[in-house]
């Protein structure tokens, strides 16, 4: 399992800033309605998987989440790590990354809560990843009552996940290589679907705030609400596999007029051969009307 960790600031550096329901709405693309199922969600089973087609701003969600459920614009205590499968087919627990990490929210004096983020959470079998921890991530077993004793130990160390530590999973449905998510892992965690936001309002307004000429905004949501329309309709693919508006949202003003064509050419198109690997006929007549001249 590789991971990336948060770490704190440098001594010094400036307390974390506030984060509250009306930063996450202004970043998110999800109303309000549907952020607050989901952190309602989160905040009762303590176990949450964001899943849906790539580009769906999973991992951007997830951050903000995590920083919602704080209370705080702050990484310390958010931890991610993404599933490698190794020849073994699992990971050892003991003085892993979550046993640590959920050692350090024990020790937190504050009961900060503490979000670990899994991506791709499903790449491998759960059960085996897991192990003893599926029925010590319940949210009614997060007590010292539910501790177990280490199968990796051997010195019959007690472990029990702490109330204050919360997983986040994602969950990219467009991957062909994940294994089907089993019933005990479905027991145990809330799922939220996200999905393509380009005939949101929101998507269209960041852009015109990004500089994208209107005409530019049109053909994006047109266009791509047309191929999704044509993935979610093939019985090979489905909705699992549709684009998300990730890949049209810049971080900055735009200023390149190519922009468009450039996102189609190196990103959209290259995905389109995956999914349609074995007709690249289609591939080509999608990839014409995705680059054709016009609004």
């Amino acid at each position: 399992m590789s991971r990336r960790i948060d770490r704190a600031p440098p001594s010094g550096e400036d307390s974390p800033d506030p984060y509250g329901l009306g930063d996450a709405l202004a970043e998110l693309f999800v109303g309000a309605e549907q952020f607050d199922r989901i952190v309602k969600a989160f905040r009762r089973r303590k176990n949450l998987i964001l899943q849906g087609p790539p580009g769906t701003g999973k991992t951007f969600m997830a951050r903000r989440l995590a920083w919602y459920l704080i209370g705080l614009q702050d990484s310390r205590s958010i931890e991610m790590v993404q599933y490698r499968p190794t020849a073994a087919g699992g990971f050892t627990l003991l003085n892993g990354v979550f046993y640590k990490f959920c050692e350090r929210a024990r020790r937190d004096k504050d009961n900060t809560r503490y979000v670990f983020i899994i991506d791709e959470i499903n790449r491998g079998n759960m059960s085996r990843i897991f192990g003893e921890l599926l029925m010590l991530i319940e949210a009614d077993k997060r007590t010292e009552e539910y501790a177990a004793s280490l199968t990796y130990g051997g010195g019959g160390e007690k472990f029990f996940v702490p109330p204050n530590v919360y997983i986040l999973g994602m969950m990219n449905t467009a991957d062909r290589s994940l294994a089907v998510v089993d019933y005990a892992l479905r027991r145990r965690f809330a799922f939220e679907e996200l999905t393509p936001a380009f005939n949101t309002q929101k998507f269209r307004q960041h852009l015109l705030k990004n500089q994208v000429d209107d005409e530019v905004v049109a053909r994006i949501q047109t266009r791509m609400i047309d191929l999704n329309d044509k993935i979610r309709e093939d019985s090979e693919l489905g909705s699992g596999f549709e684009i998300g508006h990730s890949y049209f949202v810049p971080n900055g003003p735009v200023e390149s007029d190519t922009w468009y064509d450039e996102i189609v050419e190196t990103q959209i198109a290259p995905l389109l051969r995956e999914y349609w690997f074995d007709n690249q006929e289609k591939v080509r007549r999608a990839e014409k009307d995705l680059l054709a001249p016009g609004p």
